[in-house]
């Protein structure tokens, strides 16, 4: 590290650092050159000043400017009520979002207005698209029910992403990321320009790489991005077509650690892969990785039909793939297929370490429209969206220890499949009554058909087999959404009230409590928001109250493939006050702060205990309980200074106590956290040969907190002497990496 520290100050004497300078350069160049294909894509799905919802728009300045390799996640934490956790401790593999407390499930997140979220899982896995990030134009953060969408129910928050618009004009850029644990990034970026005054092709390469602050929590990421873009402006007619994807091997990091352990084995200490070999020493299979890849390809066509009508349309498909390999200790034979085997001593063998792999196969593909009428006082929208899904599952067994019979190459021991169609129609209009108010009403109907048919990984011990799947659902929503706007000069103010339905994810019918089938949920979100702005200052504050019928929420407890685990609970709300505000004295400075202060509740919750966790259910009336994973106090603040190339940005997050049940168990914390970034940076511009030369340096956790930012709780009971129940908890912690530096360089011609 003192290596790494010397030459990180070295090229700070030399030039300075941060990736704030290059993205404000490279943003002001290159935009001026950029084609206006603002119509391109399905952005009917964006607030606007008009729109009476709680958003934070993120520019493609902000993105870059601590854009050196860590999932998009952790680009947007800054932006009030978000939360962010990284499995490997650094930001780099598996990453999650939450939103007002809700988790990445019920996150509605698109790419130019085409969904990302998987169908059945509902989750964004950002591992399998990294770096995005450089190829983003802005990202758009709605916070609570939001406009409508396409995909999964909005029931905490929308991500809207636009990809970049091309440009008109050639360039090149190469960058490259390097920091401790072994991380790295080097990403090249090429343009056409325009090619025959109409036609424009861009691409994108990414390798990252990092062997995570967690034990072996490795990662080796590789991504693309490329685009081909037709503009005729006399027509009225732009046309893309994008394709995007990456491909990845992460060592799992998922099962954390209890703070047991990490007395023992330190803070970076990972249990995954662990077993006993041969010779009675504790070691940790090599291969307990993630192998996944996904690749998007999309179509989109706007056209301007006369003089206030607008057509966009798009076609896309998602194909992705992978297995993860996974060494279990102790298991029971007959689980996976296989019979019980006699060793030459003659002991019969039930049980015995194996290896098995969990594949997924995965196609996803639809069409959408929205066609758009903006005349005098009114902007009405018509829209929809048809997609079908067709998810293969199946789990195979590569190696049993000890063995003594025939076991068939990656034997296959469970296989099901899901099949989902989800469609979509709605309309949404503003109308401004007068030249300061407006009003918006917007109506969804939604209806989705889900099945699963096959056999589970999880065992059936009545049926002596594999449980079977037989999974056949139908939903109908409906999605009103009304709401008043007001703004005049620097004052803008909103109220609005929306009504959400949200389907069950897969898990929750696969890895659920088999004793209550998982039921849709409802959201009922009242939002009432204030922001002025004038000159050097600015602020805003917005209250809201989400009241849920029959919310899905996390028990704090992981299935046996690390996935958490929710059940319905009838009543809860989260209801909270988010404030924001911001200062600019000087051209060469800017703060800028954010708070959320809330309420998570769950009323009446009745937590069950299992006897040894999986049967003999108990049950507790635990009251008005603490929503696990949801702090009621996140606090952000950000210092920026820029001035004759040289910026500079310290950020803060403080983020309250957590629990992870929602029995409200002195077991099951995560205590608060208060952790501060500093990103500094330099740009030479007009070097001979070369545009820009940016350098960038980053401290990351710069006060050296120790933290845990996830984790997971379970519970159980056994019987003691007298064959009254013993009840026992037990959790596990994601360490985050203490302080650590990054540095980068970026070339632009």
């Amino acid at each position: 590290m003192d290596k790494m520290l010397f030459r990180a100050a070295a090229a700070l004497v030399f030039g300075g650092a941060s990736a704030c300078v290059c993205a404000q350069t490279q943003v002001s160049v290159l935009d001026s050159a950029r084609v206006d294909l603002q119509t391109v894509e399905i952005v009917a799905n964006r607030a606007t000043g008009k729109t009476p919802v709680a958003y934070t728009d993120v520019s493609k300045e902000q993105l870059l400017r601590a854009n050196e390799g860590r999932d998009i996640p952790y680009l947007l934490q800054s932006t009030p009520s978000v939360l962010t956790t990284s499995d490997a401790g650094t930001g780099i593999g598996y990453t999650s979002l939450r939103v007002r407390g809700t988790d990445g499930s019920r996150i509605n997140i698109t790419a130019n207005g085409i969904p990302i979220n998987n169908p059945e899982s509902h989750n964004v896995y950002w591992v399998n698209m990294p770096d995005l990030a450089s190829s983003l134009r802005s990202v758009q953060v709605q916070r609570g029910a939001g406009t409508s969408t396409n995909g999964a129910g909005a029931f905490g928050a929308s991500v809207n992403m636009l990809t970049d618009a091309p440009s008109t004009l050639p360039y090149a850029e190469a960058s490259g990321s390097l920091g401790m644990y072994n991380t790295s990034r080097q990403t090249l970026r090429v343009g056409s320009g325009l090619l025959g005054n109409h036609w424009m092709v861009d691409a994108r390469v990414s390798h990252l790489s990092s062997d995570g602050y967690i034990d072996r929590a490795s990662s080796k990421l590789w991504s693309y991005f490329g685009q081909a873009a037709y503009h005729h402006s006399d027509w009225g007619t732009d046309v893309r077509l994008i394709a995007f994807g990456g491909k990845e091997q992460t060592y799992m990091a998922w099962d954390y650690a209890s703070k047991e352990d990490m007395e023992l084995y330190g803070r970076r200490y990972n249990p995954c892969g662990l077993y006993i070999d041969a010779a009675g020493n504790r070691a940790f299979y090599k291969d307990q990785n993630d192998n996944y890849e996904q690749h998007h390809l999309q179509l989109l066509v706007a056209q301007r039909l006369g003089e206030f009508w607008r057509l966009n349309a798009a076609l896309h498909f998602t194909k992705d793939d992978g297995y993860y390999e996974q060494y279990k200790t102790g298991r029971t034979l007959a689980e996976y297929g296989l019979q019980p085997f006699v060793l030459a001593d003659g002991t019969t063998v039930k049980k015995s370490d194996l290896i098995r792999l969990k594949n997924n196969d995965n196609a996803f593909g639809g069409g959408m429209f929205a066609v758009n009428f903006q005349r005098n006082a009114w902007d009405v929208t018509l829209g929809g969206a048809l997609n079908r899904f067709n998810g293969g599952h199946y789990g195979e067994v590569s190696w049993v220890r000890s063995y003594v019979g025939k076991v068939d190459p990656l034997q296959r021991y469970y296989d099901n499949t899901g099949k989902k169609t989800d469609g979509n129609v709605y309309l949404r209009g503003n109308y401004d009554v007068t030249r300061s108010v407006s009003v918006f009403a917007d109506m969804q109907y939604r209806h989705i058909d889900y099945t699963i048919r096959g056999t589970s990984d999880t065992y059936d011990w009545n049926i002596g087999a594999p449980a079977v799947l037989d999974v056949d659902r139908q939903w109908d929503f409906f999605n009103p959404k009304f709401g008043v706007s007001f703004a005049s000069g620097p004052h803008r103010a909103f109220a609005s009230f929306s009504v959400a339905h949200k389907e069950p994810t897969r898990d929750n019918f696969t890895d659920g409590d088999m004793n209550h089938a998982p039921q849709a949920e409802r959201l009922f979100d009242y939002e009432l928001g204030y922001t002025f702005s004038q000159g050097i200052f600015s602020a805003g504050v917005n209250l809201y109250f989400m009241d849920y019928k029959d919310q899905l929420v996390k028990t704090g407890q992981l299935s046996d493939t690390g996935n958490p685990l929710s059940v319905n609970v009838p009543d809860s709300y989260r209801m909270g006050i988010e404030l924001q505000a911001s200062l600019k004295p000087v051209e060469w400075f800017d703060w800028s702060a954010n708070a959320t202060l809330s309420r998570n509740r769950i009323k009446d919750f009745v937590e069950y205990i299992y006897e040894d966790e999986w049967t003999n259910p108990i049950a507790f009336r635990r009251g008005d309980t603490p929503i696990a994973f949801s702090p009621d106090l996140i606090l952000n603040n950000a210092f920026n200074f820029r001035a004759c190339g040289f910026d500079a940005t310290l950020q803060s997050q403080y983020v309250g106590k957590q629990y992870m049940n929602n029995a409200k168990s002195k077991e099951a914390v995560i205590d608060s956290y208060f952790v501060t970034n500093l990103h500094l940076g330099y740009t030479f511009q007009q070097l001979e040969g070369v545009k820009r030369l940016h350098l960038g340096f980053s401290i990351y956790n710069l006060f050296n907190k120790k933290y845990f930012n996830n984790g997971y709780a379970g519970a159980g009971y056994y019987k003691d002497d007298a064959g009254q129940p013993v009840i026992y908890r037990y959790a596990g912690y994601a360490a985050q990496a203490p302080t650590h530096v990054m540095g980068s360089l970026t070339l632009s011609f």
